[in-house]
């Protein structure tokens, strides 16, 4: 059975007879039927029975049933219903809109709204730049996705799809303290998004690019990059590549590994695998082959020559496997010394790792079940890292991208360029000291709270230095509450 997780928490609410070692046989029957309990909590005692509520992490949704079926087999136990925390927690959506200031008075009420309202309007309408000084445009992102391509999940739809976008949000406010919202677009047209999201873009300080499936995300961001003047980024692409690229900076420096010489296959070429690729070849390594379904892909491959591969795998071939070589994944791993795989489960055979060079390095990140299982690939690789929380070196997205949109949004930076992405990825694993530096800890923990700061400054350092912003950190920040109109009438 596989094993609990918190994913799977229910809550069960049992009622018990009141006499003693009755929560014992309870808390024996769950444990029996493999259900982890983490609490216990008393609801009330009345007409000889205690009703409680007790939390246990389950494998699954069946196995939570199960669960719940064992204790209802205990003679003295009645159980009154099941709560899968994860829905509970979902209700009603996880994030609200709260207002910053109070309106009590009629004089706030005559500052917030009408009629005094009028007079930012028409600061704005005079300058529209400062937009990002008196509206929330200057924190704000738009999280947006036509669902799919959701992670693990596939095509399913825009309400289906809110709920990560929802969760993004989150993680926007938690580590970067940006106000971020979810928009799910009922479309897969690519004119039809590019349109909506240059219509949209008056009220948002950048646009974050989620879920989209491959070709169309890579068509959509460059329209969109070229067509608006606050950052675009899709983090499917961009922001596992700052990771990816970050994990690899401190694996070859545990390894002795330089990255010029390094050989590297890629396992998984949609957007992730694409940007990885490139992210790679800017940060100096030379050697990559990458496969897709149908093997390695290179210039002699048959839907090279016929035209029909689709043009971003043509550049792909273009720039990589100067050899050709041909393909399934084990049979072009030899001589590797980083394996990368962004594709699903269980893609490669742990014994093809025995080709590999000495010291490699693996980064099995396809997500919940990775191509390759860490406890399969430990006895021949020297780093392994994933993409799950439940194994060290989590190569998770959420170390980039709050940190990205802090610093870029902290000096109005119109961009995101590369040159900013690669600084991104020194600052993530400039975290991790050499000192701290070990073979199970090549990347900070997501909950690394120094780890948005020091992207952000990054970002923002870059973005000055390549003169891609339009206001210094300071000057946008406005720490004291000061305005520009109070600056220009001020001694």
């Amino acid at each position: 059975m596989a094993s609990v997780s918190a994913q799977y928490s229910i809550v069960l609410r049992v009622e018990i007879d009141h006499r003693p070692g009755m929560l014992g046989l309870v808390a024996t029957a769950i444990g029996d039927a493999g259900g982890s309990i983490t609490s216990v909590d008393l609801v009330e005692i009345a007409h000889g029975h205690t009703l409680r509520d007790i939390t246990v992490e389950t494998a699954g949704t069946e196995h939570a049933r199960r669960v719940g079926d064992a204790v209802n087999s205990v003679d003295g136990a009645r159980l009154i219903e099941i709560t899968d925390r994860t829905f509970q927690l979902h209700v009603g959506g996880k994030i609200e809109q709260r207002n910053k200031l109070p309106v009590r008075t009629r004089d706030d009420l005559s500052m917030a709204y009408t009629p005094g309202v009028a007079r930012v309007c028409t600061a704005i309408a005079e300058d529209r730049d400062k937009a990002f000084q008196y509206t929330i445009k200057r924190n704000t992102v738009a999280v947006v996705s036509d669902g799919s391509a959701v992670l693990g999940l596939g095509d399913i739809g825009p309400e289906a799809a809110m709920p990560v976008m929802e969760g993004k949000a989150v993680l926007f406010k938690e580590f970067g303290g940006i106000d971020a919202f979810p928009i799910c677009l009922d479309t897969k047209d690519p004119d039809a998004i590019v349109q909506t999201v240059i219509n949209i873009a008056p009220g948002f300080g950048g646009i974050n690019l989620e879920d989209i499936s491959a070709p169309r995300c890579f068509e959509i961001e460059e329209r969109l990059k070229a067509a608006l003047d606050i950052p675009v980024f899709h983090d499917d692409q961009h922001g596992t590549a700052v990771v990816t690229l970050a994990a690899l900076i401190n694996a070859a420096k545990l390894t002795g590994k330089d990255l010029a010489t390094l050989r590297v296959l890629i396992v998984g070429l949609g957007a992730a695998g694409i940007a990885v690729a490139k992210i790679l070849l800017r940060a100096g390594v030379k050697e990559i082959i990458g496969c897709d379904s149908k093997g390695a892909v290179h210039t002699a491959r048959a839907d090279y020559l016929d035209g029909s591969m689709p043009p971003v795998k043509r550049w792909f071939a273009e720039a990589t496997n100067p050899e050709r070589r041909d393909g399934a994944p084990a049979d072009v791993i030899d001589g590797a010394d980083l394996f990368i795989g962004l594709s699903g489960a269980r893609v490669m055979d742990p014994d093809a790792l025995t080709k590999m060079n000495r010291d490699a390095m693996v980064f099995a990140m396809a997500n919940p079940n990775p191509e390759i299982e860490p406890e399969e690939a430990e006895p021949y690789a020297r780093v392994i890292a994933t993409g799950r929380s439940d194994y060290p070196n989590q190569i998770n997205n959420v170390l980039c991208f709050p940190g990205i949109f802090r610093g870029a949004l902290d000096v109005r930076a119109r961009d995101i360029t590369e040159e900013m992405k690669m600084a991104a990825a020194r600052g993530i694993a400039g975290i991790v000291s050499d000192d701290e530096l070990r073979e199970d800890y090549v990347i900070p923990s997501v909950f690394n709270r120094d780890v948005a700061d020091a992207v952000a400054q990054a970002v923002a350092d870059q973005a000055k230095a390549q003169g891609t912003a339009e206001a210094s950190g300071s000057e946008v920040g406005y720490s004291r509450g000061e305005t520009e109109e109070f600056k220009a009438v001020r001694p």
